[in-house]
């Protein structure tokens, strides 16, 4: 590597950290980086995913105190979230990344659209109309956190939004807490498919060293100073990183 190409892949680090310690997409940024910098699809994929979940433990402490609330949650999400990873890894090192990349910008879209629209949605599941709502809710969440998982197993690029959706459809409000419960899940998801894939030999492990230390300063720095934003200003910043997500996705693959 040259110079020019490490710090280049230390500042996709930091950036890729503040992102995913907010809202999630940080992949968007590592991945093409390194894709610039020579190494191979899968390989980045690979590396992005390994580097990224090693530095969310910065991100795992910033969050230490709005871990207890959520405790009851991260128990019924974490089984489903490991399987999910681990088949997305498995998915990766079978199939051709353009076949499941070409659903990356609808998912996002549909997951951008879910997140700013979570109010009006919950209040019309569970209205009188649809009094079972809650369960056939609860049961939904589980199935789609299944996906959310398999997809972040395979690339991840924006699951922390697809999970914050859910989590407000579920009726959790307090951002902060849900950026807590949205991290730990994305950690264990990225962890199950990081490990699969070190022992598979996708990992630049070199690259992987330089981007790992950026984003743990970057997911500390994030989970940190983001706790210290009025809750609204967190949401419109998320719902606005998913519209430049997904219109970034959707010029990629179909500009």
């Amino acid at each position: 590597m040259t110079g020019t190409e490490i710090i280049g892949i230390g500042v996709a680090g930091i950036a890729a950290g503040l992102i995913n310690a907010v809202a999630g997409g940080g992949t968007l940024i590592t991945f093409p980086v390194l894709l610039i910098c020579g190494t191979p699809p899968i390989i980045a994929n690979a590396t992005s995913t390994v580097a990224l979940v090693v530095g969310t433990s910065g991100s795992l402490f910033g969050y230490r105190h709005q871990l207890l609330p959520v405790r009851q949650w991260l128990l019924r999400f974490i089984p489903v979230s490991l399987a999910g990873g681990l088949l997305g890894s498995v998915l990766l090192t079978l199939f051709p990344e353009s076949i499941f990349n070409r659903l990356v910008p609808f998912l996002m879209l549909f997951a951008t659209s879910l997140f700013l629209a979570q109010g009006v949605l919950r209040r019309w599941f569970l209205s009188e109309v649809n009094p079972t709502g809650p369960k056939k809710i609860f049961w939904g969440a589980i199935i789609f956190q299944f996906w959310i998982s398999v997809y972040g197993g395979y690339f991840g690029a924006g699951i922390g939004i697809l999970m914050l959706a859910t989590m407000g459809l579920l009726g959790l409000s307090d951002i902060h807490q849900m950026n807590a419960l949205k991290t730990i899940l994305g950690f264990g998801i990225n962890l199950v498919a990081a490990l699969f894939l070190a022992q598979a030999g996708f990992v630049d492990w070199g690259k992987a060293g330089i981007l790992c230390m950026g984003a743990t300063v970057g997911y500390f720095l994030g989970a940190h100073y983001s706790q210290k934003i009025p809750q609204h200003r967190v949401r419109q910043l998320i719902g606005l990183i998913g519209i430049i997500i997904t219109l970034g996705l959707f010029w990629q693959y179909f500009g």
